[in-house]
Parts: structure tokens; sequence; C-alpha cells
């Protein structure tokens, strides 16, 4: 094993702590995308990324790739409700958390940590604005 293996190793190791982050927050608000998803989907962009840095393919390629299969995974997670006062969509703000949390696993993978990092805690504080959101307009959020 060499320095350059222990450096990707590393990388995949922040994606974890990164989708762990974020996907703490979706499942305390019980979220069906929660912790493991969004820990998978950051390492699982981190990991295709690497592989298209590392072996020279095209990085945009496989960014793209990430984007579009993000974006299935995503539309899974969005539900129509129908109420009887209104109709509703849930799930949105988790498509999008796990759409935020693909590019960040991208940045990982291209060794864009203290970017990676400042959007996770971005991402963290943006996902924890409902408690001010609750606050202020005084309505179920």
């Amino acid at each position: 094993m060499c320095s350059q293996d222990i450096e990707l190793v590393v990388r995949m190791l922040i994606a974890v702590i990164s989708g762990a982050i974020i996907g703490s927050e979706r499942q305390l608000v019980h979220r069906p995308a929660g912790l493991r998803t969004h820990i998978l989907v950051c390492l699982g962009s981190c990991i295709f990324t690497i592989v298209s840095t590392e072996f020279a393919t095209d990085p945009a390629r496989i960014a793209a790739g990430v984007v579009t299969g993000i974006g299935f995974i995503g539309a899974g997670t969005i539900l129509a409700e129908r109420n009887k006062d209104r109709e509703m969509v849930l799930g949105v703000t988790t498509a999008a958390s796990l759409w935020t949390t693909a590019a960040i696993g991208v940045l990982i993978g291209i060794g864009k940590i203290f970017l990676a990092l400042s959007a996770t805690a971005i991402v963290f504080f943006v996902l924890w604005i409902r408690v001010i959101e609750r606050r202020l307009f005084k309505e179920k959020v």
C-alpha cells in the first residue's frame, strides 16, 4: 500500500463523515432517506470520481453520470399525497439533500476537501433552518 492509496482511503472516510453529518439530520426528522443513504451516496460519488480521475477516464462524464443517477434516487423519495384539504408534495428537501450530498462526494473525490467540508456545514445549516421556520412562521413545517 502506497501513500497515494492511503490518501484515497482518507478521502473515502471523509465522504462517509460528510454523508453522515447530512444524513443524521434527515434521520432525526424521520425522512425516507436518512443516515445510511446519505453516507452511501456521498461515498459512492467519491469512489466514482476517484476512479474517473485515477484511471484517466473523462471525469466530467463520470460526474454527469453521478448527477443523473442521483436524480433517479432523489425522485424515488418524492411523494405526492392527497390530504382532505389540499395536495402535498413530500420529500423534495430530502431529494435535494441527496443531490447535494452527491456533489459533495464528487468534491471529495477530486481532493477539494476544504470546499467539501464547507459545503457539508452549509447543507447541515440549511437543513436545520426548519427549527427557525417553525418559530418564525408558527406553522408545522
